[in-house]
């Protein structure tokens, strides 16, 4: 049986409330669990309505290990569709910039325009928007076409 979607990553997180105000506050994205007024202890979800939850920020303290700089194994970044248009993309690049989160890169990737953020714990995210028009489907070298500097 092949996989037939990406379900849900889950990350551990120093302050699930913290983590909560940049998903939900910032970002802008559902929180499922704890049901809205209900203080975050311990761990929260997000969803942007595909399914139950696409985010579980699960709450591991302030003692824990940061993610290491630089070079390594693991999960580099994950992408996160904020919208349909480069004008959208600017309304998020300014929300992100008022909450005072720091932008480390932005790409146009010919199939999407991407900015990438780091979240409370420096886990880097994606925000990105398909480009109208780019069919990826019929051509798929389009994927992997050359990287430029992205214009907003």
């Amino acid at each position: 049986m092949p996989v037939s979607e990406l379900g849900h990553l889950v990350l551990y997180v120093q302050s699930a409330e913290r983590s909560a105000e940049f998903y939900r506050d910032v970002l802008g994205w559902e929180q499922i669990v704890p049901a809205k007024g209900t203080p975050v202890v311990g761990a929260a979800a997000f969803s942007g309505g595909r399914t139950h939850h696409e985010l579980l920020a699960i709450q591991v303290g302030r003692s824990a290990a940061r993610i290491p700089e630089g070079r390594r194994l693991g999960l580099y970044h994950f992408g996160l569709k904020v919208g349909e248009s480069d004008d959208e993309l600017r309304e998020m690049r300014d929300k992100v910039i008022a909450a005072g989160a720091k932008i480390v890169g932005s790409s146009d990737h010919t199939v999407t325009h991407s900015l990438y953020v780091e979240d409370p714990d420096g886990n880097e995210v994606e925000l990105y928007v398909d480009v109208p028009g780019v069919n990826w489907r019929s051509d798929k070298d389009l994927i992997m076409s050359p990287i430029r500097p992205l214009v907003l």
